[in-house]
């Protein structure tokens, strides 16, 4: 492709896009200040960024927002973590809905609080027509913990007797899994730094574009997700193949 046709073409965009939103405490204590504030500062990225990734073309969102692992931070961390979450979907529920974006949250519910539980349930009711943009809010996740249910699942279907174990295939594995009936990541950002997917959605990004970049996630700009879209744009998607080389003879 010359020049000219390459810098012409449309730019390439994720149409999923799954976020690792690591380095809140580090931010705090950068600036001094305690871990809820990093949490809180973390959490006022989401709606700039929301709009941003609109603005791209990007159709789901999934963040990364509290792990199975999260639970063994300390106890008060933790309650100012569910208190942040609450109040997040107090105030941002209703304007997300206007926005025309659909809340879904994937993870096991049974450790938060009965009324953590009724906001979630409430945030997807009342947003679940909207189809412009998706967001995933995965919450006590783990790739792990997604893995297992999905095994259970079959293995009951199989305990059953709807199922035979020669029955199995990868596509009616993946069919059990969070996030079936959406399209799996393109690309996946983790902020802070570390190059580690950290149990996020281990099925799911197999084949995911990976970007990683040092600015915490509080400090994560327009300027800072373009540069991702960007080096999402350059890579060479091919799943496991290789694009043709027409000096390589085809196989007899």
């Amino acid at each position: 492709m010359s020049v000219a046709k390459r810098e012409s073409a449309p730019k390439r965009v994720p149409r999923h896009v799954a976020i690792i939103m690591d380095g809140n405490n580090r931010w705090a204590k950068k600036h001094g200040l305690k871990s809820s504030a990093g949490h809180r500062a973390g959490v006022e990225v989401i709606r700039p960024l929301l709009k941003l990734t609109r603005e791209h073309g990007v159709e789901i969102v999934t963040l990364f927002a509290f792990s199975s692992e999260n639970w063994q931070r300390p106890t008060l961390e933790v309650q100012a973590l569910m208190r942040l979450f609450s109040s997040y979907l107090d105030s941002e529920t209703k304007q997300l809905h206007a926005d025309g974006v659909r809340m879904r949250f994937i993870g096991e519910r049974s450790q938060f609080t009965a009324a953590l539980r009724k906001q979630m349930d409430y945030s997807e009711q009342l947003t679940r027509f909207n189809r412009e943009t998706q967001l995933v809010i995965a919450v006590d996740y783990g790739g792990q913990w997604d893995i297992v249910n999905a095994a259970k699942a079959l293995a009951e279907k199989v305990k059953d007797g709807e199922l035979t174990p020669d029955e199995f295939t990868v596509e009616l594995f993946d069919r059990h899994l969070a996030l079936a009936d959406l399209p799996k990541p393109d690309l996946c950002i983790r902020t802070a730094g570390e190059q580690r997917i950290s149990n996020f959605l281990l099925w799911q990004i197999a084949y995911s574009e990976l970007y990683f970049t040092d600015c915490f996630w509080p400090d994560f700009s327009g300027e800072e997700l373009d540069r991702a879209l960007d080096a999402y744009a350059r890579r060479d998607r091919r799943f496991g193949g290789r694009e043709n080389d027409n000096n390589e003879e085809a196989p007899e």
